[in-house]
């Protein structure tokens, strides 16, 4: 018989290990709820002339049957609905090697069950046959990739890490993506989630790459198709003054490496957080006008790293890939990004003070000869973009309508200039883009809405601006000469007979005093 003494000591050990088996059956459950599923994409280009990608989805570790997958319907940066589920043919599904049913469910979602944690492969094809910024496209001689528009993600599971491999490109063929590449892994590459997937076209062909540069310590480069005959040092040398201004504003480099990536002859270009992509041709740049226009259109685009991808309106994250992200300030996002175009390439001192004029003449001509200034305001232009595109309504509805790309640098202009007055020129837009930056994106982590941006602005300023936000929430007619007197600088406006449009330009004024030309010195240096 065993002792009372022995009795306890073995129901003691019988808890513990009952106890201990307990909290390992806890531990590994907790374990396997948290491990990450594995998703590789596996893209084919078996017969690029006919314009067709093949994609392939292996998919291992998913623990529900019934699995949603969607494909995006737009791709932020581009605010219209791209509808890229119209290009896909061919969805199947196979588990053990085993066709298995897959039920539509609308334009862009399948549905399909399987085994818990069972590897499965998903199979469909991808017509590439539209060249566009915002669309793939496929050839004989290159491929891009809008990933949006080639990847499926499983519905309400957007947070997953992914991988991609592109197989049976040719031997002298090239890569370039804001992707990371996979290490020992060739033409693989990885990304933490599908918002950061999304972000991150590829083009692959016969690339060139042009001799890189760094600013901060940090690399930056510029890969692309077909891109013409040009003095590529001095292209380079220039495009590293527009880096370097456009980070003096902001006083912060957020990545670890950015690409310039020309996609080849054509229009428009899409900002990413590392990277962008362009329509590029270079074979007129030894024109100094083409190369005013380029650096331009490259310091919009780069600028917008900051302003939108980071610097960005509430509604812009996290992203509805399905009905698109709608919101009011499009005109700070795009209108804003125009006038810092200007600006970039001024302080950069790649144009002089006429040319900055000239730009700023420009925005400001198409504005008020637009009579849709008389029906839409700035922040109906930014939410009906979607509708009315991003140059206005077009057709018979073409009068009803402004473009955010026009008015908004028009408004950038006037608003600064207040700013600079109402601080005594110690405090300039400058300085809100970088509280916005600073606060919202470093701190908080997030966007800001339309009251918290005239809020950092009437911040900066020390004082109400409620005068500046009329010309955007209403269609009120902007008062230049109030704002740009505190410079000492006039807008003139005389009628052209042969366009039969108003014409606007910019005149210094002879009868400056000291405190307007410190405000134009410091507008036209910094």
């Amino acid at each position: 018989m065993k002792s009372l003494l022995s009795y306890y000591k073995e129901r003691k050990l019988f808890v513990f290990l009952l106890l201990f088996s307990v909290f390992l059956g806890v531990a590994q459950s907790a374990i396997s709820q948290t491990k990450q599923p594995v998703l590789q994409y596996v893209v084919s280009m078996p017969n690029p002339e006919n314009h067709y990608f093949h994609i392939e989805l292996y998919c291992s570790g998913w623990q529900e049957e019934t699995i949603d997958f969607k494909l995006p319907n737009w791709m932020p940066g581009y605010y219209q609905l791209m509808n890229y589920s119209k290009m896909v043919e061919n969805f199947t599904a196979k588990a053990n090697s085993k066709n298995i049913g897959v039920k539509i469910l609308n334009e862009n979602s399948w549905q399909i069950k399987v085994a818990k944690n069972k590897p499965f492969t998903l199979s469909y094809d991808v017509k590439a046959d539209k060249q566009f910024v915002a669309n793939s496209y496929l050839d004989a001689s290159h491929a891009y990739i809008i990933p949006n528009s080639l990847f499926v993600y499983i519905n309400e599971h957007l947070n997953i890490p992914v991988s991609v491999k592109i197989n049976g490109i040719k031997k002298d063929f090239k890569i370039a993506t804001g992707l990371e590449p996979i290490a020992g892994k060739t033409n693989e590459f990885k990304a933490p989630d599908f918002d950061i997937l999304y972000d991150c076209p590829i083009l692959i062909g016969d690339l060139e790459e042009l001799p890189s540069f760094k600013v901060n310590g940090i690399e930056h480069r510029f890969s692309g198709y077909k891109m013409g005959d040009f003095d590529k040092v001095k292209f380079m040398d220039n495009l590293k003054k527009v880096v370097e201004s456009a980070v003096a504003i902001i006083g912060d480099i957020p990545y670890k490496q950015y690409t310039f990536i020309g996609i080849g002859p054509g229009q428009g270009g899409i900002e990413h957080l590392n990277n962008t992509t362009v329509s590029f041709d270079g074979s007129d740049l030894d024109k100094p006008e083409a190369m005013n226009r380029m650096m331009s259109f490259l310091a919009h685009e780069y600028f917008h790293h900051y302003n939108v991808k980071r610097i960005r309106p509430f509604e812009l994250g996290p992203f509805d890939y399905d009905q698109g992200s709608k919101t009011n300030l499009l005109w700070v996002s795009e209108g804003l990004s125009v006038y810092y175009e200007y600006l970039i390439v001024k302080r950069a001192g790649l144009v002089n003070t006429q040319t900055l004029f000239n730009n700023l003449e420009n925005s400001i001509d198409a504005f008020e000869n637009s009579p849709g200034r008389n029906f839409q305001s700035l922040t109906q232009s930014s939410f009906e973009t979607w509708s009315d595109g991003p140059f206005g309504k077009q057709g018979e509805n073409a009068d009803k309508s402004i473009s955010y790309y026009d008015k908004g640098p028009a408004v950038g202009l006037v608003l600064d200039f207040a700013i600079r007055k109402a601080t005594q020129n110690q405090k300039t837009l400058d300085d809100v883009m970088r509280l916005l930056y600073w606060q919202y994106y470093k701190k908080l982590q997030r966007g800001f809405t339309d009251a918290e941006f005239q809020e950092s602005c009437e911040k900066i300023a020390g004082c109400s601006l409620k005068n500046i936000f009329e010309y955007v929430y209403t269609t009120k007619e902007i008062d230049y000469n109030n704002y740009l007197q505190y410079a000492g600088l006039q807008l003139n406006e005389n009628f052209d007979a042969v366009s039969k449009t108003r014409k606007f330009s910019f005149h210094v004024l002879e009868s400056s005093n000291d405190n307007q030309k410190n405000i134009l010195s410091h507008w036209l240096e910094k």
